[in-house]
């Protein structure tokens, strides 16, 4: 049998958010690798798993290519999009690593999915409908410093900002320093998006300002969306709910040209 590596994303929460390109290579796996809670997502059947904790993504990289290289039929699995903060980048590090000549020769392809950004943009609106940027507060592979530097510069360049990896029991803090840092440079009217959980039954979503926003509201399911000077807020029907959006032009060159 050959052996075959592909790198899946599940998407941020229910399975009719599987594209049918990633459930069409999950039916065919021999075997899946991934971290653990995201491997339980997925239902049972004939293929073996390996499982891991967290932070492990080189080592989870180097199996599944293990795996390939002996013949086996591979998912490497993610959440949201592979390629965003996710296992893509982590498998094309272990094969520039060259630790295992056998691997050069194994077929890799990754699959797009659906990032928790976009699910989280789509359920309160349009957010992202104008140039936007998208960080991670992690600072477990860069700085804190950098970080602070790339949210500060995003600032000034006036980008809707998303923010991946808002909080963890290992630095609870960060988020209310990032904020800290953007009220200096920002509106505090400028609309913020808290989105927990998006599309599982958990989900929570907040719409709040840049001066009212508590850090305390997030966690590591907590995709944050931080608007621009030009995102708004849309009355959403007569219940005082609202839409947040970010027209496609910049003011004041937002209205259309006529057509010629």
């Amino acid at each position: 049998m050959t052996g075959s590596l592909t790198v899946v994303g599940l998407g941020p929460g229910p399975d009719r958010w599987l594209t049918p390109e990633v459930a069409e290579v999950l039916a065919q796996a021999t075997d899946l690798v991934g971290y653990g809670p995201y491997l339980d997502r997925i239902p049972q059947g004939t293929h073996r798993r390996h499982g891991s904790d967290n932070r492990v993504e080189l080592s989870r990289a180097r199996l599944a290519l293990d795996l390939a290289a002996a013949g086996c039929r591979v998912a490497l699995v993610s959440g949201g999009d592979p390629g965003v903060f996710a296992m893509a980048s982590a498998l094309f590090e272990a094969l520039e690593s060259g630790d295992n000549p056998a691997w050069t020769d194994v077929p890799v392809r990754v699959c797009p999915g659906v990032s928790a950004m976009l699910a989280a943009a789509a359920r309160v609106g349009a957010p992202l409908g104008h140039d936007f940027c998208v960080l991670s507060l992690s600072d477990n592979l860069k700085p804190w410093e950098l970080v602070l530097k790339r949210l500060r510069l995003a600032a000034e360049a006036d980008f809707v900002i998303a923010l991946y990896n808002p909080i963890s029991k290992a630095r609870p803090w960060q988020l209310g320093a990032a904020l800290d840092s953007l009220r200096t440079l920002k509106a505090p009217t400028t609309p913020v998006v808290l989105a927990r959980a998006v599309g599982r039954v958990d989900e929570d979503v907040t719409i709040t300002t840049l001066a009212d926003c508590d850090p305390a509201a997030a966690d590591m399911r907590t995709l944050v969306l931080i608007g621009s000077s030009q995102t708004r807020l849309l009355p959403k029907g007569t219940q005082g709910d609202v839409w947040v959006y970010t027209p496609r032009g910049y003011a004041p060159l937002a209205a259309e040209a006529d057509a010629p």
